[in-house]
């Protein structure tokens, strides 16, 4: 709030931002800014407090404080020029009476004069002593700085986690953009174009991303600034003069009291499922595609064929089938008949709605006996689901967010890469791929936990 005379000005520019008191001993920052030096010092008391201007917040190198003699010179000044004004400003005058104001009046919000008050105007509104409503309205200044300050300290701490935010985002951006740059340099030419498509709509949601984050920051700052104001309006209302720092002051308070933080709009940093199979790609994956089938002697006794042996289901009994080495026994398992150890191979599977199930690739070698480990260094590679949550076997477990249910599972085994993919054919996501250094031979793997089609899509 500027000054109204010179005199004013004068103790404006000899008071410190900190204490609100004339400077003793002042010092000069780096930034130009004047501080006493007790204040600057003890404002960066403190393990997490950075040297910083309180009033620039600019970084500041705390051993070059310069002692401001000039400054000291213009308080003393300042100091004798308002004792000389003091019982002016303490006491008003009247401007229609020319007599002394000693009475507030509360339904006006003026001070008036005794002749004021015995006036028509004023003669049936309370009034009371000037300095008994000064000092109520100054508690109430004062009440009205705590929520203030609370205030200003949320919004500063929501613009941190924006800022955290921003950064994060941009991390999750890169680590996508480098997955799918990885899934299509493997199928080479056949999926350039359609690796540059994604990349443009991942580069779109960034954008339309990193450009909603600014705007809650750029909110948040104008709030802060707001408060800042207000705060800063209120410190000097409450040492002012007792006529000054009563007018207006009904509306200080109000818009104090209606002063209320809104938080930033919610902005998602989960990255949406922007890696889509489109029809080109599936087709390109068909090229590659293996009809297979179901190897019985390998298949649990509670498993059961089809006659074409491409579905398989659970039944409760077990079956009078002869205990070979190749025969699975404790897990509810199968292998697929065809084994691969090289070139590249796709395949897929029905899965319908059923609630649990395991799909993947396992070593031709495998032990079949008791129960088995499913974790690439147990030879498996496989994804599985259950209670409702699609996790990849690594060592820990991946869990794989899914927006749509598959209801068929595509699988591409690159054996030279070393790469083995598993997608969402339902709705053309990727879900998870491995990545190994693959010897011997590879056979498809399946466990029907529940019952489960196989429906394979021949080349």
């Amino acid at each position: 709030m500027a000054a109204e005379n010179p005199l004013e000005s004068l103790q404006e520019e000899t008071t410190c931002p900190v204490c609100l008191e004339y400077f003793t001993d002042p010092v000069t920052l780096e930034c130009g800014h004047n501080f006493c030096r007790a204040c600057i010092t003890q404002c960066w008391e403190g393990p997490d407090t950075a040297a910083s201007c309180p009033q620039c917040r600019e970084t500041v190198q705390p051993g070059n404080l310069r002692p401001n003699r000039q400054q000291a010179n213009v308080v003393e000044i300042a100091k004798r020029l308002s004792l000389q004004a003091a019982k002016g400003e303490e006491d008003g005058v009247c401007g229609e009476h020319q007599e002394t104001l000693k009475l507030f009046c509360e339904e006006d919000q003026t001070s008036v004069c005794v002749v004021c008050h015995l006036s028509r105007a004023h003669r049936a509104h309370r009034v009371v002593p000037i300095e008994e409503a000064a000092q109520e309205y100054k508690v109430k200044l004062q009440g009205a700085l705590g929520p203030l300050r609370k205030e200003l300290e949320e919004a500063l701490a929501l613009m941190s986690k924006e800022e955290e935010k921003t950064t994060e985002w941009q991390g999750n951006v890169k680590n996508k953009r480098e997955m799918i740059s990885g899934e299509f340099n493997k199928l080479h030419t056949l999926l350039r174009e359609e690796e540059q498509l994604l990349l443009q709509r991942l580069e779109e949601e960034e954008r339309e991303t990193l450009q909603r984050l600014p705007e809650n920051l750029i909110k948040l700052s104008q709030q802060s600034s707001s408060l800042q104001q207000l705060i800063t309006e209120i410190e000097e209302k409450c040492q002012q003069p007792i006529v000054k720092l009563l007018k207006d002051v009904k509306s200080t308070l109000s818009r104090s009291a209606n002063v209320k933080l809104q938080e930033p709009e919610a902005v998602s940093t989960d990255l949406k499922n922007v890696y889509k199979i489109s029809p080109d790609m599936r087709e390109a994956l068909e090229r590659f595609g293996v009809a297979v089938t179901l190897d019985p002697a390998t298949a649990n006794p509670n498993l059961v064929l089809s006659e074409d042996q491409k579905r398989v289901r659970r039944e409760d009994r077990c079956q009078d089938l002869p205990d070979k080495p190749e025969r699975f026994d404790r897990c509810v398992s199968v292998m697929g008949a065809e084994g691969f150890a090289g070139r590249r191979h796709y395949w897929e599977v029905g899965v319908g709605d059923k609630m649990k199930w395991d799909l993947g690739v396992c070593r031709e070698s495998v032990s079949r006996k008791g129960w088995v480990t499913l974790t690439p260094e147990d030879g498996y590679w496989v994804v599985w689901l259950r209670d409702g949550e699609y996790k990849a076997l690594t060592s820990p477990r991946t869990p794989l967010p899914l927006s749509i249910r598959p209801s068929q599972v595509g699988i591409f085994l690159d054996y030279e890469a070393g790469k083995v993919s598993f997608y969402n054919v339902t709705d053309g996501s990727h879900l998870f791929t491995f990545t190994d250094t693959f010897s011997g031979t590879l056979r498809p793997y399946f466990s029907p936990v529940s019952m489960l089609g196989v429906q394979m899509r021949l080349p």
